[in-house]
Formats: structure tokens, sequence, C-alpha cells
């Protein structure tokens, strides 16, 4: 029973840690792309004190807006939570390792955008509108292309289930993969455009020609715009943690003990750290490009990992 409940503890608080780093994990990617772009770069904790500024002021509602665009923040913030709590952080083998399947992940995705869509069309505005029309069409080439390299490593592992897929890449050991080597770059390029980053959107501008994510939240403000923000936070962090404990996933904990769960904790920070250095330095070097051209990117995100689909059934047809 005391082991019991110390893992389910354990899940409670990986989700916590969840929540927690996420806006620090955002100003440590703000803070590199200032140093490479020569401006000064604000504190580590300055998405904490945004946060924390915007739950302080009172939210405005304009009149049109129904109850779509009162729930959808905590809508999609429950539904970014409820997503992290089944990837596998620190440790694998929880309780939540049953629901950790990558059909569940994202079916919370589809949830979470299917209302912040709805709220940014609800007020009745053409940026609202027109943000919507272009989230759900970003949404459309990425999520097979996800699933795709996702349902990659499901073939390797035989499961889709996260916990289960991690424990073969452990047991397996360093192996090269052409398979997994494609899946990770289909995987890298789906999670830019899903979190909103450069080149497909950046979530720093305002202009009516390039913003996508901005546009449907333009309307909200105070509590209900620091959920939305730190569901966005959440957001880039599960991806990085998916490609960091899905493709790298040496140092995650496979017992619940205080010295695996330690270098756990040390190895994720590590690995999102350098992911964060990766995702800054490509901010910086490239330019947004036009939304005409994101079906183009998305298009050779989802030929990647069709291409690693196919690379294992060859090498598999091969043995």
């Amino acid at each position: 029973m005391g082991d019991q409940l110390m893992v389910w503890l354990l899940a409670i608080v990986q989700t916590l840690l969840f929540i927690g780093a996420a806006p620090l994990l955002a100003g440590w990617t703000k803070r590199i792309k200032c140093r490479l772009q020569n401006r000064k770069a604000p504190s580590l904790f300055q998405p904490y004190r945004d946060l924390f500024k915007l739950y302080c002021k009172q939210p405005i509602v304009p009149q049109p807006a129904s109850w779509i665009f009162r729930a959808a923040p905590y809508i999609v913030f429950a539904s970014t939570v409820l997503a992290a709590s089944t990837v596998p952080l620190v440790a694998v083998d929880l309780p939540t390792a049953r629901i950790a399947d990558v059909i569940v992940l994202v079916g919370f995705f589809a949830l979470g955008r299917t209302f912040q869509v709805l709220a940014g069309m609800d007020i009745g505005t053409a940026f609202g509108g027109m943000g919507s029309s272009r989230e759900m069409t970003i949404s459309s080439l990425a999520e097979p292309a996800m699933l795709m390299a996702v349902f990659t490593l499901a073939m390797s592992a035989h499961t889709t289930n996260l916990s289960q897929a991690m424990n073969y890449v452990l047991d397996t050991g360093l192996v090269l993969r052409p398979s997994f080597v494609f899946a990770l770059g289909g995987l890298m390029l789906v999670a830019i455009a899903e979190t909103g980053r450069i080149p497909v959107d950046n979530p720093a501008t305002h202009l009516e020609l390039t913003m996508i994510h901005e546009a449907m939240i333009l309307e909200y403000s105070g509590r209900w715009l620091a959920l939305i923000e730190w569901a966005s936070q959440i957001k880039l962090m599960l991806y990085g943690v998916l490609i960091a404990n899905i493709f790298v996933p040496w140092g995650i904990a496979q017992a619940p003990s205080l010295p695996m769960l330690g270098y756990g904790i040390a190895a994720i920070a590590l690995k999102l750290a350098v992911l964060a250095l990766l995702l800054a330095l490509s901010e910086a070097l490239f330019a947004k490009m036009r939304i005409f051209r994101v079906q183009e990117y998305l298009g050779f995100a989802y030929l990647l990992s069709v291409l690693g689909m196919l690379s294992h059934i060859i090498l598999e047809a091969a043995r």
C-alpha cells in the first residue's frame, strides 16, 4: 500500500514538474535567442512574472462572447495538463503509464485546439476567424506527420504506449536506426509548427499578415490570457520531452529510487537545455516563411515520417 501510494505521488509530482518548469524552459529559450541576436536578455524567471501579472488582472469579456469564450482558457489549460500527465518525464512505469498512449496524447491536443479555435471565432472578429482558419489548416497537416513519426517507433517497439516504447529503446541499447533518424526529423518539424515557432509562426508578433496563434487570443486578457499562455509553454515543453525521451531516453529512471530519480531530473534538464539551444539557434538563423509555404514545410515533415516507416519495413523484410 505504501509503495503504491509512493508511485502515485511520484506521478503527481512529475505532472507538477511539467506545469512548474514550462515557463522556465520558455525563459531559457528566450534568453538564448536574445544572446544570439546581440540583445539584452531578460531574466530566466521573466515568464513567471508575466504570468503572475496577467493572473492578477481582471479579464475583460467582449459583449458578443458566449460560454465557449469563457470556458476555452480552462479547457485548453486542463487538456494540456492532462496531456502532460501521460508523458513520462523523469521515470517510466508509473501508474499514469497505462494511459500514456500516443493516441490519447493527440486526442488531448485536439481537444484543447478545438476549443481555442471555437473561441477565436466566437467573437466574430476578422482576426479571430483568420487565426482559427490558419490553425486548423496547420493542424490538419501536422497531426498526420506526428502520428506517422510516432507509429514508426510503435512498429519497432510493437506498442503505441510511450512508457513501453521508451523501455524498448532502453533495453535494446544504442543502435543506429535509419527509421528513427527520419522520424526524429519529422517530429522536430512538427513540434516547431504545433508550438507556433519560427519559421511557421512568430509568438512575439502581432502583425496582421503573419500571426496565427496570437490572432485567436487577441480578445483575451487577465487570468484567461495567463492560462492560455501557460498552456502554450507546457505544450512546448511537452514536445521537447517527447523528442528527448522517445529518441534519446537514456537517463530516465526505470525504478522509483531517489538516486535514479535525481539522475533522471538532471538528464531531462540537460536534454531540454540542448533542444532549447537548437530551437533558439534556428529562430535566429531563419525568417518566418509565408503562410502558403507552410503546407510544403509540413509536407516535407510527413515525407520524412513516411520514409522512416518505409525504412523500418525494408529492414525488417531484409532480415
